[in-house]
């Protein structure tokens, strides 16, 4: 990827871990026929207020450290005044070391996402105690992103935050955990199963393979793009393991969605063997989406 190799450095600190998150934050209502348009705006404050201004770690961050995140709410029905069904769209990215490319680490969307929401009211989340909805699901993904820009800096880094997630599916009262976007029978396609895959120990390997990718391989990216490749495919053959293993689980279809267009234009330049490694693994793991990977065999 031309532009990874070339573009000017930006500031990093390499011993910090991770950051906390800064969420761009967007409400759509292609469909709103009853709810007057400024609770939305009401709405999307609180969610600024949620989740930029709330302390999620006993760490340190300066400002340039924090988390980019992007996250767009839109609302497909209302199913009350005051309760709606949407789905949401969240990305998460890390800087990669000596660039100002930011790599992304989670692009996914969550289409079971039902919430009760009263005008001005503050969200409020509390561990180890189930609130409402909305913040449960929010603080999920805080957690979720955190645990994954962890991994991505330091091996198994990301357990404590992981745990977090995991014990905000423990605090559901019974009824919300029935829920479509919790429950433990949907099809491993929920958030119960985003966390359960990613604890899982047979796991081990692609978290792994998320460290290697992006310490060894991607922030090394500026300096050496040769042996960055190197690391690149050996990650992803770890990806492809655990795939063999656990076929079309989510955190393979959450790496599919976050990576594909990053690992094509990385090896569009590269040797042949490697194009044609990658290309095997990709459209392997992610086969619905082959023409993505198309380029990477010109």
């Amino acid at each position: 990827m031309k532009y990874i190799i070339t573009l000017a450095c930006c500031v990093l600190t390499v011993c910090s871990t991770a950051q906390e998150v800064e969420f761009s934050i967007s409400i759509n209502t292609p469909r709103l026929q009853n709810t007057n348009a400024s609770y939305f705006s009401s709405l999307e404050g609180q969610l600024r207020e949620f989740l930029n201004n709330r302390r999620w770690t006993n760490d340190t961050y300066d400002d340039h450290e924090k988390i980019q995140c992007n996250l767009n709410l839109t609302i497909s029905e209302e199913l009350s005044a005051t309760t709606f069904r949407a789905d949401l769209d969240i990305q998460s990215s890390r800087p990669v070391y000596g660039t100002n490319y930011e790599t992304t680490l989670i692009n996914h969307r969550d289409q079971e996402v039902v919430f009760t929401y009263e005008d001005a009211r503050p969200l409020i989340y509390s561990e180890n105690a189930y609130n409402d909805n909305l913040s449960s699901i929010l603080a999920f993904y805080v957690y979720y992103i955190l645990g994954m820009d962890y991994d991505s800096f330091s091996l198994y880094g990301g357990d404590p935050h992981f745990g977090k997630a995991q014990e905000i599916i423990n605090t559901l009262p019974p009824e919300v955990a029935a829920d479509a976007g919790w429950k433990t029978t949907a099809n491993g396609k929920n958030r119960y199963f985003m966390i359960e895959n990613i604890l899982n120990p047979r796991a081990r390997e692609f978290r792994k393979a998320t460290y290697n990718y992006h310490r060894q391989g991607m922030d090394i990216m500026a300096g050496d793009s040769d042996q960055a490749k190197e690391v690149l495919v050996s990650a992803l053959k770890d990806v492809e393991a655990v795939n063999n293993d656990s076929p079309n689980s989510m955190i393979i279809q959450m790496f599919a969605n976050a990576k594909a267009q990053e690992v094509a234009e990385i090896f569009t330049v590269a040797v042949r063997e490697q194009k044609n490694e990658v290309y095997r693994i990709m459209t392997r793991i992610d086969p619905a989406n082959r023409n993505k990977y198309i380029p990477i065999r010109r």
